[in-house]
């Protein structure tokens, strides 16, 4: 049987399918599971950085270094990738990991704005959320940390995508007229209106929705006993 997490795992390797030599930033289990499973099927020419200064394999062989100047050049060059968590995501795609509430006065601190404005404005960036309710998603973010579509716009940015949300209950996208969140697919066990009402604002959604693929027979073995085989993608997830 095909776990919830497993879906999950490959609605995020499927982030990177079609990028070519680029650098994968997965922030997070599953979606370091995902860049690292689309490293060894799909997306071969896909690049693995340790988060310091070296390229490795899916093993955590390093295979080549990456300077902290190199590295700069990929992120304004728009040659990155990066899949962030998410505390708020509005229907444009605007991310807040910094705080909940007035700035002046939030009544919860996060992580901060960290690196998002420049990850969202110089490269590919799409989003990890494990819980998917209308505390995330939201009609408003109370802080933009990662620039959405509308504000991207504004701004004249050059690289600006955000190719996919996945969350636990489904895959989403921006293809859509004004760019506002489409319901992308649904993972198997989940219907339309569960995750209509766990979305705090007006959704896309299409007559039909397809569901998210099934991981094939080597999909599997790669993440059950390659990639993860202490299963702690099972933690991560709720089981359907």
């Amino acid at each position: 049987m095909i776990s919830r997490a497993e879906y999950c795992v490959i609605a995020c390797a499927e982030a990177w399918r079609g990028d070519g030599e680029v650098l994968a930033s997965p922030m997070g289990l599953i979606p370091s599971v995902g860049a690292r499973l689309a490293r060894l099927t799909f997306a071969r020419d896909l690049l693995l950085t340790d988060g310091e200064a070296r390229l490795v394999t899916t093993a955590g062989a390093t295979e080549g270094w990456l300077p902290y100047r190199r590295h700069l050049t990929m992120v304004t060059g728009g040659r990155r990738h990066v899949m962030m968590g998410a505390s708020q995501i509005d229907r444009f795609g605007n991310q807040n990991i910094s705080c909940i509430g007035d700035w002046a006065a939030p009544t919860r601190q996060l992580l901060g704005v960290r690196g998002a404005p420049v990850n969202t404005l110089n490269n590919p960036v799409s989003y990890w959320i494990p819980r998917h309710s209308p505390r995330v998603f939201v009609p408003a973010v109370d802080m933009v940390c990662g620039v959405g579509y509308d504000r991207a716009a504004a701004a004249g940015a050059r690289y600006h995508r955000i190719p996919r949300v996945v969350s636990d209950l489904g895959v989403f996208d921006f293809a859509t007229p004004d760019h506002s969140m489409r319901l992308a697919s649904l993972h198997p066990g989940v219907t339309v209106e569960e995750v209509r009402s766990a979305t705090g604002f007006s959704l896309s959604v299409d007559a039909e929705v397809a569901f998210t693929r099934e991981p094939t027979a080597e999909e599997l073995r790669l993440i059950r006993d390659v990639l993860d085989p202490e299963g702690r993608r099972e933690r991560e997830v709720r089981s359907a």
